[in-house]
């Protein structure tokens, strides 16, 4: 019955805050097998998001596993709201070239696994941002394919945006969702028609999977826009699993055991699904992963590789897919990180390959229709710690591009009544 109810609690989530991000996954190449541990770094401390403020610079790096050095190309390309390619041309959006040679790149060094490790820098001396708005920065071969894509946004800070989480106004979910409320002010901007000309986005930890789309403003007041709708609720989740390979030798951290073959295999503790379980506090870094090794001071080309071992121990879950999940993939569903049942057991099991570091992870469902529920194993409690960020869009009549004039950030830490 406690599996059935929590089902139940997952669809009504699903269907009642619809915020898959289906166009913008659709429109994202994934990276092959041999290419690993893509990042992007921006240039403020412990923050994982993939946006930075225009003008700023920010660095995308990965590693290839390959036997030989490449000769790989990245490609920027802008989108639109709905991260369809925009109209312009590439000299409207960039200052020198959209596309250009990857010139830093190394090899491993004292590894068991071997890889050559890439990264290149936006902007830079061939290559800089013009406007604001989604992005999609591709690598390509040298075939001109693209290897991987990955999405970020670039604002600029025109206008201010405040966001405030509450508990739900529904009994029947109080325990288990958050409801946030956002306010846009532009006191030095004209917005002749704000329903018309602003668009807002909010996104839970930064999954694409999480997100609330197409909000209209509740009502305006001066220069003020107020979204306080009922319908702006996330399920509040459960606080991610994690463990750590700094010292990837020794089990410490969530591991059991260590074991060198070809290359290090490192066994996690097995672990229970949470969702009938009472919530309990601990901090975590909401999904993302940080590259880190205590044998150098130069993790990108000393890090090791190891075959990460997880283990669910539960009984089956009926006509639903479970998957490891986390920002180690760009919170993509996979066959890689799809786990497979072993009935004698009554275990889930799944093997990643992953850099050294420290990683947060949670488990999540996928039905026959491709409904993601993320509550299903791990429950959701309105308790939960997580990082909301609000991107204000505003498109003039006649302009041909959607810009960003403004981020609203917070940790939900404590709801307000």
């Amino acid at each position: 019955m406690k599996r059935l109810s929590t089902l139940w609690i997952a669809n009504l989530f699903y269907l009642a805050c619809s915020y898959a991000l289906h166009a913008q996954l659709d429109v994202l190449v994934d990276p092959p097998a041999h290419i690993k541990s893509i990042t992007f770094h921006n240039q403020y401390i412990n923050d994982f998001s993939p946006m930075v403020k225009l003008g700023d610079q920010f660095t995308i790096s990965f590693d290839d596993l390959g036997e030989n050095q490449q000769d790989y190309t990245y490609r920027i390309t802008h989108c639109d709201y709905n991260w369809e390619p925009s109209k312009l041309s590439s000299t409207e959006f960039i200052d020198g070239y959209s596309a250009d040679r990857i010139r830093d790149f190394e090899s491993s060094f004292n590894t068991f696994q071997p890889y050559t490790h890439y990264s290149f820098s936006i902007p830079n001396e061939h290559t800089a941002l013009k406007i604001s708005g989604n992005y999609i920065v591709s690598v390509l071969n040298e075939d001109d394919e693209i290897v991987f894509s990955r999405a970020f946004m670039v604002y600029e800070p025109l206008v201010s945006v405040a966001i405030s989480a509450h508990k739900s106004k529904t009994i029947s979910d109080i325990n288990a969702v958050q409801r946030l409320e956002v306010l846009v002010d532009y006191p030095n901007l004209r917005i002749n028609n704000p329903n018309k000309e602003i668009k807002l986005v909010i996104i839970k930890n930064y999954d694409w999977h999480e997100q609330i789309k197409n909000i209209v403003p509740q009502y305006h007041r001066g220069t003020q826009l107020i979204y306080n709708q009922n319908e702006l609720t996330f399920g509040g989740g459960n606080e991610f699993l994690y463990f750590d390979t700094k010292e990837i030798r020794n089990p410490v951290n969530k591991i059991a055991r260590v074991q060198l073959d070809d290359i290090f295999n490192t066994y996690l503790y097995s672990d229970e699904p949470r969702a009938d379980v009472p919530y309990t506090y601990y901090p975590d870094i909401n999904g993302n992963f940080s590259i880190r090794t205590i044998d150098s001071d130069d993790s990108a080309l000393e890090a090791d590789y190891s075959k990460v071992h997880f283990s669910l121990q539960t009984t089956a879950y009926p006509h639903q897919d479970l998957y490891v999940y986390g920002n180690f993939n760009n919170w993509k569903l996979t066959e890689e990180n799809k786990m497979t049942y072993h009935p004698t057991e009554q275990r889930y099991t799944a093997t990643l390959l992953l850099k050294q570091g420290f990683y947060n992870y949670t488990y999540i469902a996928q039905d026959k229709q491709k409904n993601v529920h993320h509550e299903l194993v791990e429950g959701s409690f309105y308790q939960t710690e997580n990082d909301y960020a609000v991107f204000v869009y505003h498109r003039p009549f006649g302009s041909r591009y959607d810009r960003i004039i403004g981020v609203g950030k917070t940790k939900v830490e404590k709801l307000r009544n």
